[in-house]
């Protein structure tokens, strides 16, 4: 017998917990009397038990029994592991040091 549980596609938008992602869930749907395409975003806790989701990840979580005060989700699945890459520092010389447009 299948459960009945909800599940929902959403994107990790932060991983800073212990064992729990932030999942941002966005819905669209058409405004009833100005026909125009409407997006409402819920953002949720879910359990990450292997703690190695990174941000940006594509997860399907499914609703659970109550974990903690905020957390009555589960991540299930990761549908798409690739995360938003970190920008990284430029090296030294091409940091231009002083306001003024300086000249070579």
């Amino acid at each position: 017998m299948a459960n009945t549980r909800r599940r929902l596609i959403g994107t990790v938008v932060s991983d800073k917990m212990e064992k729990t992602v932030t999942v941002q869930i966005e819905n669209r749907k058409l405004h009833p009397i100005y026909k125009k395409v409407v997006k409402t975003t819920k953002k949720l806790m879910a359990h990450d038990e292997s703690n190695s989701i990174p941000v940006g990840a594509v997860v399907r979580v499914v609703e659970s029994k109550p974990l903690s005060k905020n957390k009555r989700w589960v991540v299930e699945e990761v549908l798409s592991a690739t995360g938003k890459e970190q920008l990284t520092a430029l090296p030294d010389e091409a940091i231009v040091q002083g306001g003024e447009g300086e000249e070579a």
